[in-house]
């Protein structure tokens, strides 16, 4: 049996239906069963139960881990005889240290990871083109999206091609003690995206930017920290005028190209109408 942390969200849910299209027997775990909508035959259960008896992998949503422990997460998958664990990790983990927190507290969970005795697989992507779904309400509002930085470049990646590459290494032995780093197929500046999301949704969109204090004070304003959008906004002026590296990872390990950011504007144009 195979179990998947975070099962209801944006890279759990495709590792699921990886999982399903191969055959296998699939636990999602999820914090309320009773809403999750999942394929057909796939056992739901609550996150907090952690039920690992019979699992021989468990795909890792490091969000899941921390709520949780990352100690007694691991304790429980070494009691219950789980064989592998394969992790959504960040990029960000190559440049850990001060300044970086989320790299730090990403490469800290691999750390406790390979120290477990367990196999394992670190699936490592940059930007999420997920990301951009922070967009929906001034899109939905108006034609002009404003943020710092309209020329950081990235290379976003759909989280389908995340979940695929999961998948791969929950079923197959290639991707044992490996951390691919995953990139989506283009190198995109913030007010490329918006564009592309305009063409999408049939709207012309413009990204309009506005300086980093005020973008800083809109990022700490909601959820995140100010040491987190600190960093952030570092790394979008590092990006600024500079391409992006494109990872051959994807297709190397599904055997097809990546999907574009366009094809996840075409996939997600509920969220911005």
């Amino acid at each position: 049996m195979f179990v998947v942390t975070g099962a209801t969200g944006n890279v759990g849910g495709h590792v699921v239906k990886e999982l399903v299209a191969a055959g296998v027997e699939v636990c999602a775990l999820t914090r309320d069963p009773r809403t999750a909508r999942l394929p057909e035959g796939v056992r739901v259960a609550r996150t907090e139960d952690l039920p690992l008896e019979g699992a021989t992998a468990l795909f890792l949503n490091p969000a899941v881990v921390w709520q949780m422990g990352a100690d007694k997460v691991l304790e429980r998958a070494k009691e219950a005889g789980v064989r592998r664990l394969v992790m959504l990790s960040s990029s960000s983990v190559l440049d850990a240290g001060p300044g970086n927190p989320i790299g730090t507290r990403h490469r800290d969970l691999e750390t406790a990871i390979e120290g477990s005795g367990l196999e394992w697989t670190f699936v490592r992507p940059g930007a999420f083109a997920a990301n951009a779904a922070q967009w929906a309400d001034q899109i939905k509002a108006g034609d002009v999206v404003y943020g710092p930085y309209a020329e950081a470049q990235s290379a976003p990646i759909h989280e389908a091609d995340m979940g695929a590459v999961a998948a791969r290494a929950l079923l197959g032995d290639d991707l044992v003690g490996q951390a691919p780093e995953l990139t989506g197929p283009q190198s995109l500046t913030f007010a490329d995206q918006v564009r592309i999301i305009g063409e999408a949704i049939g709207r012309p969109l413009r990204y309009e930017e506005i300086t980093r204090e005020a973008a800083r004070e809109r990022m700490t304003g909601g959820f995140v920290t100010p040491e987190i959008a600190d960093s952030l906004l570092n790394i979008f002026a590092e990006c600024v005028g500079r391409p992006a590296e494109l990872s051959p990872e994807t297709e190397r390990i599904t055997g097809r190209p990546g999907r574009t950011f366009d094809q996840w504007a075409q996939d997600h144009v509920d969220l911005f109408r």
